[in-house]
């Protein structure tokens, strides 16, 4: 990841509403960049298995803060809204991450496709789903209580793909140990931050 020039101390604050998942990797970018303009306030992560009530809460974060901020930025993609959040920025004429989901927006829309096409039957994991995966998918999904539910749940899938953002021992272990929970293959793909990075990079020094 190359760092920019940071941006100068007058600039226009810029407003970032994120999705949890992502909270940890856009501060990095911030710290790395010396994007000093850029506020982030994020939507609880949880939603993730919940997309239907993202739009709602998205809208009204918008609301919260339309009087504060000139500048605003989504960063979520369409995380499986059926076009909802897209319906929300185009009436607020504001931007959101490309792509349809996190896993494509960190692979790169051409790879994603890809990887897609050679195992449709896979399942993605990120480092913020590693790191919680017992959390939001065994205990999202009542596995720890219900084991015969993985089947279930799981048993249309053939591989695990991990797609990093950084190199990690621990978060490989994990990722693997997620693998062999689920009873997948197991691939990593490190992707580093992707359009992540190139979309909001775009976007802060737009308003720097």
């Amino acid at each position: 990841m190359k760092s920019v020039r940071p941006a100068p101390k007058s600039a226009e604050p810029l407003l970032v509403i994120a999705c949890g998942a992502l909270a940890g990797e856009i501060l990095q970018l911030k710290k790395a960049n010396g994007w000093d303009h850029l506020e982030l306030q994020c939507l609880d992560a949880k939603l993730h298995n919940r997309p239907a009530l993202i739009p709602a809460k998205l809208q009204q974060k918008i609301d919260d803060n339309r009087d504060k901020y000139q500048q605003i930025y989504v960063a979520y993609a369409d995380c499986g809204t059926a076009g909802a959040i897209d319906e929300i920025i185009e009436k607020e004429g504001i931007e959101r991450l490309p792509g349809a989901h996190c896993y494509s927006f960190y692979a790169g829309q051409r790879r994603f496709e890809a990887l897609a096409e050679k195992e449709l039957g896979t399942f993605y994991l990120t480092d913020f789903l590693v790191r919680h995966f017992d959390r939001l998918i065994i205990k999202g999904f009542k596995l720890s209580t219900h084991p015969e539910l993985r089947d279930s749940f799981f048993g249309h899938y053939r591989k695990l793909v991990y797609l990093s953002q950084k190199v990690d021992d621990s978060l490989m272990s994990g990722a693997r140990a997620a693998a062999d929970y689920l009873k997948l293959d197991f691939e990593h793909v490190n992707c580093g931050y992707g359009e992540l990075e190139t979309s909001l990079k775009s976007h802060v020094i737009a308003v720097g």
